[in-house]
C-alpha cells in the first residue's frame, strides 16, 4: 500500500506537538529535581551529623583510654579549671599526643586515635589537616575544629558549654566532653544579637554527652 507523504501543514503540526511534549518532559524533570534536591540535602546533612557524632564518641573514648593508661589526662598537669581545646587553644596539641605524632606526653607511643587526613588541605573537612597552620588540627565535616573540654582540675566534672539551655546542668559528671557547632559553626544565644556562641545550643550542633 502506497504511503502518502505528509503535507506541509501536517508536518508543522507534528513538529509543534513534539516540541510541546519535549517541553512538558523538561518541566516534569525540573519539578522532580526541585523536589529531590532538598531531600538529598537533608540526607547529606544527616550523614555529616552521624559522622560528627561518631568522631566525638571516638575522641572521648581515646582521651579516657589515655587516662586509663597513664593515670592522668594528656598534656595538662592539674589546673584550677577545665581545659578546652579547639578555640583559643587549638586542638592539634591534644590530637598529636593521642595519635602518637609527638612523644611529649605519650612516651609509650600508643596510638589512641587514628583519624583520616583531610582530602583538601585548602578546605579541610572531616579529618586531620596539615594546613591551615597549626598542622594536626582535627576538623569536623563542616570544616571547623572539634571542641574538647577536659577535667584538668580533676574534680570529676566539667562545665557545660551550653549554660543557657533549659534543663541542662551547669556541670556535667564526665572527665571529657566534645562537640561540634555544626553547619552554621555557631551556637544559638538568647541575647539579641548573639554575642557568645558558647552559651546556648543550636539545633545543628552535635555533642558527645547526649
Amino acid at each position: 500500500m502506497e504511503m502518502k507523504p505528509l503535507s506541509v501543514s501536517s508536518r508543522r503540526h507534528l513538529i509543534a506537538f513534539s516540541l510541546i511534549e519535549l517541553l512538558v518532559v523538561i518541566v516534569i524533570i525540573a519539578v522532580l529535581m526541585g523536589l529531590a534536591f532538598p531531600v538529598f540535602q537533608g540526607v547529606l546533612s544527616q550523614a555529616k551529623k552521624t559522622q560528627a557524632k561518631n568522631d566525638l564518641i571516638q575522641i572521648v573514648t581515646a582521651v579516657n583510654a589515655y587516662y586509663t593508661e597513664y593515670g592522668k589526662y594528656p598534656l595538662t598537669p592539674p589546673t584550677p579549671a577545665d581545659t578546652t581545646y579547639g578555640a583559643t587553644t587549638t586542638n592539634e596539641q591534644l590530637f598529636n599526643e593521642l595519635r602518637s605524632v609527638t612523644a611529649t606526653d605519650n612516651p609509650r607511643g600508643i596510638v589512641f586515635l587514628s583519624p583520616p587526613d583531610v582530602k583538601d588541605v585548602n578546605n579541610p573537612r572531616a579529618g586531620i589537616s596539615s594546613a591551615p597552620l597549626p598542622a594536626g588540627q582535627y576538623f569536623d565535616p563542616w570544616g571547623k575544629p572539634y571542641m574538647i573540654r577536659i577535667d584538668t582540675d580533676y574534680d570529676n566534672q566539667v562545665s557545660n558549654p551550653y549554660l543557657q539551655n533549659a534543663g541542662i546542668a551547669p556541670l556535667l559528671r564526665s572527665g571529657v566532653i566534645a562537640w561540634s557547632f555544626g553547619k552554621d559553626a555557631l551556637s544559638q544565644s538568647t541575647s539579641t544579637p548573639p554575642v557568645d556562641k558558647n552559651t546556648g545550643t543550636n539545633k545543628d550542633d552535635v555533642i558527645s554527652w547526649q
